[in-house]
């Protein structure tokens, strides 16, 4: 009789839980409902057709996990509803309210635009008791204060990156945009000066000039080839070694990164790699030296983008924060508002 017993009870018991499965299944039975916290979800894929939210949840990603799979792909329902349960004059529009703004602040967190993304920690909201007293009497003017202090919150976020902005152009105005400029005048001017140098050095014939390796001049172009190489051989050095010259610049050798490279240096210095060819490697040098004019071109291109920018860094500067008068406003109201709730006020103290 004892097995029969423990055999019925277990029926009993599994025939409850099929049924308060089914009751969850199916419509979703209100009187079932519990805390989503912490409870395993038990939609069902095909089949989910509504959802009853009774209960408050603290987090916004728990309301999403509260409709589980009603709203998600491979539900065969044309339509599903989803409830929501508020009552009036209670601590459900506070509630609704904390949940709002942490999904805002979430989202602002999320996103790669300006304002800069920080902000505080919503769940360490506390209500005083001028706020629990203004809730039960549902005093309309309680949700009004929680959204000036959310508007008023956001303001000064922007307002702190409009002037971490401004520093920054300040800093770009008086320091960083004149550097950049003086040494791009600076390469400017060095261009300009090594293509004069080019000019009178060229062969009119186009012929090779001659090239100076270690103290010895080579007019053959091919031995100056075979010398360059042979020059270059002898450096394991990562700092330039000058070993000649060439076309009025001088020529200096390092090894980087397993090859070695030729340093042409006037005003400027142009830097080539070298090869196996000893035609190739005159010929890389004659395209390097060629080129100047065309670095020259994008030297000029950056100084007037560089000007053209500290203009516009300046303008910026004179400009206000654009919602000042927006967040004195708010402020204000908010100020007038925590006096007339009595909000801010010291706390009753309560006997140990």
């Amino acid at each position: 009789m004892g097995r029969l017993s423990v055999i019925s009870c277990m029926t009993n018991a599994i025939n409850k839980i099929v049924s308060w499965l089914a009751g969850i299944y199916i419509g979703r039975c209100f009187e079932l409902l519990e805390p989503c916290e912490g409870k395993l979800s038990c939609t069902v894929l095909r089949g989910e057709g509504g959802s009853n939210t009774a209960d408050l949840l603290d987090r916004p990603r728990d309301l999403i996990q509260r409709a589980g799979r009603i709203v998600r792909r491979g539900n065969q329902n044309p339509k599903v509803h989803i409830y929501r349960y508020v009552t009036e004059s209670t601590f459900d529009a506070y509630l609704w309210q904390t949940i709002e703004a942490k999904q805002k602040f979430i989202s602002q967190i999320m996103t790669s635009k300006s304002p800069v993304r920080s902000c505080e920690d919503v769940d360490e909201t506390v209500l005083s008791f001028a706020e629990i007293k203004a809730l039960c009497a549902g005093d309309p003017r309680i949700k009004e204060r929680m959204d000036l202090d959310l508007e008023v919150s956001k303001l000064k976020i922007m307002k702190a990156d409009y002037q971490s902005k401004h520093y920054q152009m300040e800093d770009d105005v008086l320091k960083n945009y004149p550097e950049q400029i003086k040494e791009t005048q600076g390469y400017i001017n060095g261009i300009e000066t090594d293509i004069q140098i080019l000019k009178r050095h060229l062969c009119p014939d186009g012929n090779f000039a001659g090239m100076v390796i270690n103290g010895m001049t080579y007019t053959d172009k091919e031995k100056a080839g075979t010398a360059l190489i042979d020059a270059c051989q002898d450096i394991s050095s990562t700092d330039p070694v000058e070993i000649g010259s060439y076309l009025g610049f001088s020529l200096s050798v390092k090894f980087s990164g397993f090859v070695h490279k030729i340093i042409i240096k006037g005003a400027v210095s142009y830097q080539v790699e070298m090869g196996d060819d000893i035609y190739g490697n005159i010929t890389r040098i004659n395209n390097a030296l060629g080129k100047i004019e065309d670095q020259l071109g994008a030297y000029k291109t950056k100084l007037e983008n560089l000007q053209q920018q500290m203009d516009a860094a300046k303008a910026e500067i004179n400009k206000p924060f654009q919602y000042e008068n927006e967040l004195k406003e708010k402020s204000a109201r908010l100020a007038e508002l925590d006096a007339q709730l009595d909000i801010g006020a010291p706390e009753p103290q309560t006997a140990a």
